[in-house]
């Protein structure tokens, strides 16, 4: 199978610029102003920007235990029609992934139903730390660690197992970071005051600036005493900032850090029209700190854009504030919030794709992902980022069917998304004749 790309704008590495590409079986075979070959197919992508596959490094895609919620497959489905080519999924399942055995089973469920690239997380507890350490840093994308409350027996709070983890893994480790005591401590103080009925815009003074720098501080502590390899999920605020550095190359740092959507799109003031449904841990905070993690963003501070998707049921989040969890839907519209950035030119295209797709590959050490390159896997995107789009119900791909974006108008469409050199969506239409491989990683 050889597929030819004529006319795209192509983004990579920084630049942009006219090109033709030619895809032979899984790999990118040719780049070049023109090329003439023949091809099985061939795609004029005259006004459609063409960039490498988005890996989303944090996803909780419910399989196995909570399918009511969501499966690998309708979460991987919605997420090539975002272009999300790969994903790298948590272990808080059930059960969750704190063995070898489940590991290797979501591996298998992988296999078997995710039409996108796909890893899966150890999950760390208190109690499993020979399992952890079996873990094949070649095979699996990191170590996850809760490092804040979480739920069953995944909150690591046991100082001598971190430590432990941290000095002896070879895996990239990578945290959730709350500190629990203080969260628990605001939890109280909030229930004392407003009894059961707590007001969603507690949540960010309950899972307060504090509770995130406590406990992120602790494992950026913990890293540098071991020279051990730290990616901090999801920062959330201005304070955990300082943290963080931008003067190596990103392949040369220890510790890196990400944002995710959500955390640049809505702040505080948000919680007054969306209610629970921008419910999140870390909580969405200030517009002091929404606009501080863009900054970070780009001075290269902070290095990696995800979603953290995590769907739950609308009858669970239109819950009141205690009862509602924690979570919500955004592989379809991760993209387009950043291109609607673009184009209010808070960010150009080209950090969109470095924080996006080059960079996620590049902290994971992902093999032959994340840029266009010859006889690098042909995970490409070709999207029109000119396109306004308005989210509504009807068009949601997630099991779960809602977003937190509904009513939103963002930018940008995905016209389609390649696979290993496989056309896995074209114009709303999926084919899912062949599913995505298992990533490895370079280490």
């Amino acid at each position: 199978m050889k597929l030819l790309i004529k006319n795209a704008k192509l983004v990579n590495q920084g630049k942009s610029f006219y090109s033709d590409l030619l895809v032979e079986e899984k790999i990118i075979k040719k780049i070049a102003p023109k090329i003439h070959e023949s091809a099985d197919r061939v795609i004029d992508a005259m006004g459609l920007h063409l960039i490498p596959g988005i890996i989303d490094d944090q996803v909780h895609f419910r399989e196995p235990g909570l399918m009511h919620k969501a499966e690998i497959y309708t979460e991987s489905k919605a997420a090539i029609s975002g272009g999300i080519t790969s994903f790298m999924e948590m272990p808080n399942t059930k059960p969750q992934t704190l063995t070898q055995e489940l590991l290797e089973e979501k591996f298998q469920l992988g296999d078997k139903k995710s039409i996108a690239n796909f890893s899966f997380f150890m999950g760390a507890s208190n109690n499993n730390l020979s399992e952890v350490l079996k873990t094949n840093p070649k095979h699996v994308g990191a170590i996850k660690i809760f490092m804040g409350s979480s739920t069953g027996d995944m909150l690591v709070d046991n100082k001598k197992v971190l430590e432990e983890i941290f000095k002896k893994s070879d895996c990239l480790i990578a945290v959730h970071c709350e500190d629990e005591e203080t969260i628990q401590k605001n939890l109280d103080e909030a229930k004392n005051k407003f009894g059961e009925d707590i007001p969603i815009e507690m949540h960010p003074k309950i899972r307060s600036v504090d509770a995130c720098y406590k406990s992120s501080s602790l494992a950026v502590e913990l890293a540098k005493k071991h020279n051990t390899r730290l990616h901090v999920f999801h920062i959330s605020t201005e304070k955990e900032l300082q943290l963080f550095t931008n003067t190596k190359p990103l392949s040369e740092k220890r510790i890196t850090a990400e944002v995710c959507i959500h955390h640049l799109y809505f702040n505080s003031n948000d919680y007054k029209t969306k209610g629970t449904h921008i419910k999140w841990n870390p909580a969405v905070k200030e517009k002091s700190d929404q606009d501080a993690l863009l900054a970070a963003l780009l001075d290269n501070r902070l290095d990696v854009i995800a979603t953290d998707h995590a769907p739950h049921t609308i009858e669970e989040k239109n819950n009141k504030y205690l009862q509602a969890p924690s979570g919500g839907p955004l592989v379809e519209n991760a993209l387009k919030v950043m291109l609607k950035f673009v184009k209010e030119k808070k960010i150009t295209i080209e950090e969109v794709v470095e924080k996006m797709c080059h960079n996620p590959a590049i902290c994971f050490q992902i093999e032959k992902r994340g840029f266009i390159k010859e006889k690098y896997y042909a995970d490409l995107v070709l999207v029109d980022i000119e396109k306004e789009y308005e989210v509504t119900e009807g068009k949601i791909l997630s099991k779960c069917g809602w977003s937190p974006f509904v009513g939103e108008k963002l930018n940008g469409q995905v016209e389609y998304t390649i696979v290993n050199g496989h056309i896995a969506y074209e114009k709303g239409v999926f084919d899912e004749s062949k599913k995505g491989m298992r990533l490895m990683f370079n280490r």
